[in-house]
């Protein structure tokens, strides 16, 4: 179990009363990316909500990040996610305050509380994405790719284990999509866990990688032709 970040072992995902995913079995190894692919209303952002304690899991087992999804209390979620970095396909970004400004917001809200630690972070993740020079700016100023990059980035503030990325590259066009694709495949070379939900399978052709996929309630791994 030392090198997993995430396994679900007979796991059944409800929205509700209704059934959606029925004994998912995955296990997500630490360095892995990972492609979550499926149609839509298939259940890929039902199993990330599990994942990330907005549904309960109460059929199976799971663990991810060292939490223990079927005994999940509350007041342990902020907790969860703080080790987690999820990335939305809207970017849910606060179009009031500045790129640094709703950094700054998400680390105060963890607990951070130094102010120059809490700027060199701002910096550091900023550069990651190759932001640093638009931390001055609101969100409304930049592009669809940009807001996206700024969203990569703060999913990185508190250093996750694993970074769930549900649809990143939905609202953007190919061309930003392949760039949003360059920055997450950086990440994932050096080091971060990446597990990501998309419909976009010509990513999947140009960055192949390891494969699930949700259909008719079951989740699946997909091999991959090699050619």
């Amino acid at each position: 179990m030392s090198d997993s970040v995430l396994k679900l072992e007979k796991a059944s995902i409800f929205q509700d009363k209704n059934l959606i995913l029925n004994e998912v079995d995955l296990n997500v190894k630490k360095g892995e990316f990972v492609y979550l692919i499926g149609k839509t209303g298939s259940g890929k952002s039902s199993l990330l909500k599990t994942l990330y304690g907005d549904l309960e899991l109460t059929q199976g087992k799971g663990q991810i990040v060292g939490f223990d999804l079927t005994d999940l209390k509350d007041k342990n979620i902020p907790f969860l996610r703080r080790k987690l970095g999820i990335v939305f396909q809207d970017f849910k970004l606060l179009n009031e305050l500045t790129i640094e400004n709703n950094m700054d917001f998400v680390l105060r809200a963890t607990g951070w509380k130094d102010k120059t630690k809490t700027q060199q972070k701002i910096e550091e993740v900023l550069s990651k994405v190759n932001m640093q020079k638009k931390g001055h700016k609101f969100p409304y100023e930049l592009s669809g790719g940009e807001q996206q990059r700024v969203a990569i980035a703060r999913a990185l503030l508190n250093d996750p284990e694993l970074i769930l990325a549900d649809e990143p590259t939905g609202n953007l066009d190919p061309q930003t999509s392949i760039e949003v694709m360059e920055v997450l495949q950086d990440l994932n070379s050096k080091g971060n866990t990446i597990l990501m939900a998309t419909h976009d399978y010509g990513l999947l052709l140009k960055y192949p990688s390891k494969t699930l996929k949700c259909e008719n309630n079951k989740v699946f791994e997909v091999v991959q032709r090699k050619d």
